[in-house]
């Protein structure tokens, strides 16, 4: 592993580079990519979209932070699912007070949580429902999951994953997703985990005898090179698939952070989770202190986010001493 940068947090970089690509997007979301071509996102703007300030997150930063809490303290999946419960209901952990913006999905799982439904039944489980809803927030297990066994690693994103999306193809995404972070987390360059993945995630996922035709799904990602496909191939809509290839491409096809995260919410559609998919990734390869000081100054909750992850840091950090 090589050592960390200056520049570096894991713990910042996660939440700050989710919350930043998450705010860059909100405005514009539900856009078309032509329509924000005439006037691309080039800096933080508020208002358009949601008539929220600049700087302001929406409910793929809420979540993962709601998840970053849970991680502050022995982690149990309950404790997760009350956090999702208490946003919905109670504008925990929103930037401004106010839920603004909740996929079908997610508000009928915590709906069903909030009746007293076990966490990892309360996910849709059918092929129609398979938003990018537990893709968007899964980064900041990362970092509890980081040591563990692949086996482990998959049951936790798989649970972690079912609070809100139970279908195969969510979980698939959301381990794919982490184990490209966990390899960026490492040092390693990013074409270089984007080839090692094509090897490693189809011998893992038929060594536990999933659905070989859930795997083809993926082959964009894990048998071609996703980043020689010209932008025009590039679909930006809530469909998860569609969310993993687009922040993967953006990763792979820029060279910082602003770069990255500017491409995905021009891309148009469901810009804020692009956005905060493409940015947690990017906030893991540059390092949240390579992130514009001037949106990191606009962004809501700031202090509180940073506290956050030092207090994740400080928990999860206590046992490697």
């Amino acid at each position: 592993m090589k050592e960390r940068s200056a520049d570096k947090n894991p713990y910042k970089d996660i939440l700050f580079g989710i919350a930043i690509g998450d705010a860059l997007g909100v405005p514009v979301e539900f856009m078309s990519r032509e329509a924000i071509a005439k006037d691309p996102v080039t800096d933080m703007r508020g208002f358009g979209t949601h008539n929220q300030p600049p700087g302001t997150f929406s409910d793929d930063s809420s979540l993962a932070f709601c998840l970053a809490e849970a991680l502050t303290q022995p982690f149990d999946l309950q404790t997760t699912a009350d956090n999702f419960v208490k946003w919905l209901n109670e504008a925990y952990w929103t930037a401004r007070g106010s839920v603004f913006d909740i996929g079908i999905a997610t508000h009928q799982a915590i709906q069903h949580l909030a009746r007293g439904c076990k966490p990892e039944l309360a996910g849709g489980m059918d092929v129609s429902e398979n938003g990018n809803g537990s893709l968007m927030r899964i980064l900041p297990l990362l970092m509890y999951i980081k040591d563990k066994p692949v086996q482990e690693r998959y049951e936790l994103a798989k649970k972690v994953s079912a609070i809100t999306h139970g279908h195969i193809r969510s979980v698939i995404a959301c381990f794919y997703y982490l184990e490209f972070a966990r390899y960026l987390l490492q040092g390693q360059d990013k074409f270089q985990v984007y080839q090692t993945l094509k090897k490693e995630i189809p011998a893992f996922l038929r060594s536990i005898s999933i659905n070989p035709e859930e795997i083809r799904i993926f082959q964009r990602l894990l048998e071609q090179d996703i980043f020689e496909l010209k932008e025009s191939q590039i679909h930006s809509s809530g469909y998860v698939l569609h969310t993993l290839e687009a922040s993967t491409w953006c990763l792979l096809t820029t060279g910082s952070y602003s770069d990255a995260t500017l491409k995905a919410v021009n891309l148009g559609s469901d810009t804020d989770t692009t956005g905060a998919v493409t940015g947690g990734l990017a906030g893991l390869l540059y390092g949240w202190k390579n992130i514009p000081a001037g949106w990191v100054e606009k962004l809501a909750r700031k202090n509180e986010i940073e506290d956050l992850a030092e207090r994740m840091e400080l928990f999860l950090e206590k046992d490697a001493r």
